[in-house]
């Protein structure tokens, strides 16, 4: 179970690229060869979204009092430490390492197993890390772009990776099915809720599938490169003019919420 991959990561990204909307070009994107299918795969992810995981998003945030849903994000959150200090210790990164160690100690212990996040109030950032992007700074290239059925965005690189942020997520070796399966169900209404505020800026994009690609692979370059991003993710694209009143390079050095989503489904959504 992984929060972060696909939709969360495209969708973080999102927030701050709202008022530059991606304009349809016929030229074929070449980190793209497989459009056509992947367009059919999102709309099949947006109708799943629009049918199933947007509606039980909404009621869930009408119904839940905020000090739980902020409870149930903070478990979730906390349930994906591991990860990214597994990851942290792969890339090298060993004060974050000792930082994760003491959310992660400190969350599962006077947090009440991550309900709460004192960690945060100690001065202990939030980091994310996940194989994708431990596979990046080991030099292996994304591969092509790709959209997972229920899961989103992705790219070869870090659809491999999905595979072993599952397993370094503490629920996946919970043996009891209906509560490894619950959990899984309420993590990902969790995510989708989180994203809900994000809805508006995908919709008003002129392609959403276009300005979904674009904003991920950004977000992943990002992520991999640390902020420092090698390459335009938006090379291949006609955009509309900046607004003149951002810095033009403000979107692609944004950081962006950590906690977003819009029309996608879940998996066009989220918790890397």
């Amino acid at each position: 179970m992984s929060r972060t991959p696909g939709i969360l990561l495209a969708l973080a990204c999102v927030a701050s690229l709202s008022g530059c909307a991606t304009a349809p070009t016929a030229k074929r994107d070449p980190r793209d060869p497989f459009e056509r299918m992947n367009r059919g795969t999102f709309a099949f992810n947006n109708a799943v979204d629009r049918g199933v995981l947007r509606p039980v998003a909404k009621a869930y945030h009408k119904v839940t009092p905020n000090f739980i849903e902020t409870g149930v994000s903070n478990f979730f959150d906390n349930l994906e430490t591991p990860r990214t200090l597994i990851n942290d210790l792969l890339q090298g990164k060993f004060k974050a390492s000792l930082n994760d160690t003491g959310r992660l100690l400190l969350n599962t212990t006077l947090g009440l197993g991550g309900l709460l996040d004192p960690a945060t109030d100690a001065g202990l950032a939030k980091n994310d890390e996940d194989f994708g992007q431990t596979f990046g700074k080991w030099g292996i290239k994304p591969g092509p772009y790709i959209v997972i059925p229920f899961l989103g965005p992705s790219d070869l690189r870090d659809g491999i990776g999905r595979v072993p942020d599952a397993y370094s997520n503490p629920a996946a070796y919970i043996e009891e099915d209906k509560v490894r399966y619950g959990l899984y169900g309420l993590s990902a209404i969790d995510t989708r809720t989180q994203l809900l505020s994000l809805d508006d800026a995908l919709r008003q994009a002129y392609d959403p599938y276009a300005f979904m690609r674009n904003a991920y692979l950004q977000r992943r370059q990002y992520l991999v490169t640390d902020g420092q991003a090698a390459e335009d993710p938006f090379e291949g694209e006609e955009l509309p003019p900046p607004d003149d009143s951002a810095p033009a390079d403000a979107a692609p050095k944004s950081t962006a919420p950590q906690q977003p989503d819009a029309t996608p489904p879940s998996s066009e959504a989220p918790k890397g």
